[in-house]
Order: C-alpha cells, then sequence, then structure tokens
C-alpha cells in the first residue's frame, strides 16, 4: 500500500468515525428518546451518516470533482446495500448473541466499514 492509498483509506476511516458519531446519535434519539422501532431508528441514522459521509467523502477524502447527482445516486446504492447489509447483520446478531444493541451496531458498523470503502473506491469515485 502506498503513501496515498494509506492516506486516503485513514481519511475515510475519519469520516466514518464522524459518520457513526452522528449514527450513534441519531438513533439514540429515535430510538430511546422517540421510541420509535430499532431497526427504522437505525435506519434513520444510517441515512443521516450517509450524506454526512458522502459530503466529506467527496470534498475531503477522495477530492472528487464529478457530476454531483449522478456520483451521489451511486454513493447512495452502495449505502442503501449497506444499510440492507447493517440490519440484516444486526438482527441476525441481536437474535443469536442477544448481547446490548449498540455495542452489536458497533460491531456491524466495523465489518459494513469495509464493504463502503472497497466499494466506494472502485464504483463511486472512481
Amino acid at each position: 500500500m502506498n503513501q496515498y492509498t494509506l492516506v486516503r483509506f485513514l481519511k475515510f476511516g475519519l469520516v466514518g468515525l464522524s459518520g457513526m458519531a452522528v449514527d450513534f446519535s441519531a438513533t439514540w434519539l429515535c430510538k430511546e428518546k422517540l421510541k420509535w422501532n430499532k431497526y427504522l431508528s437505525n435506519s434513520i441514522g444510517f441515512t443521516l451518516a450517509v450524506i454526512n459521509n458522502y459530503i466529506l467523502n467527496r470534498t475531503w477524502t477522495f477530492r472528487n470533482t464529478s457530476a454531483v447527482t449522478p456520483q451521489f445516486l451511486r454513493f447512495l446504492l452502495v449505502s442503501l446495500a449497506g444499510l440492507a447489509i447493517n440490519n440484516l447483520l444486526l438482527y441476525i446478531f441481536v437474535k443469536k448473541i442477544n448481547r446490548n444493541f449498540y455495542v452489536l451496531k458497533l460491531l456491524v458498523i466495523g465489518i459494513v466499514f469495509f464493504w463502503n470503502y472497497f466499494i466506494n473506491l472502485l464504483f463511486t469515485f472512481n
């Protein structure tokens, strides 16, 4: 891995951390305070994180100047697939492991991070 690739991967990770903060905050607010369904709350948090991450990855990580609309649609498509993987894994882990929802959510985010990075690198920002 060359230095440019490593820096870009680290930036993607930092953006992911900011997205995780957005995701967890919105999920917690919807689930705990508004008493909405945990999977709906998870989807809302994930969606807000996607918007945050798209803007930061476009401008900072990949410094991309492609047309916004088609690129955002590709990013959204990748993110929706990531959301499906996220909710599926979260559902399976909640049923099988039966641990704290937020601990399992953190584990799932870590797994989906790699999907998001490589697919966005190859498909969205290429």
